[in-house]
């Protein structure tokens, strides 16, 4: 599967971004798709994963409660909607797909997106 972020973008704080991620293939709806971000010197952080069919999901603690990911099957994509950003949200933020269930290991997913870049000003 092929995975292509979008939606980043300069925001202030306490704003609010909604990114997407658009994935080719039919088999989309089987694989679980997660939300990583990185930033200069860093490695990849967990942000946010949901399973094939929505019904589980998981999220960082730096996440719960303002991001929530959601997913649109019939559409092969992805959300992250991002709420209350603060300036430590600044990152590229990746969407990646998994066939195993919802985990926070990177090394699990198998397929990447190329990233988006959020940056939050204070």
């Amino acid at each position: 599967v092929q995975l292509q972020a979008s939606g980043g973008g300069l925001v202030q704080a306490g704003e609010s971004l909604r990114l997407s991620c658009a994935a080719s293939g039919r088999t989309f709806s089987t694989y679980t798709t997660g939300w990583f971000r990185q930033t200069p010197g860093k490695e990849r952080e967990f942000v946010s994963a949901i399973s094939a069919s929505g019904d589980s999901t998981d999220y960082a603690d730096s996440a719960k409660g303002r991001f929530t990911i959601s997913r649109d099957n019939s559409k092969n994509t992805v959300y992250l909607q991002m709420n209350s950003l603060k300036p430590e949200d600044t990152a590229v933020y990746y969407c990646a797909a998994s066939f195993w269930r919802v985990r926070r290991d990177p090394t699990v997913f198998g397929s990447w997106g190329q990233g988006t870049l959020v940056t939050v000003s204070s």
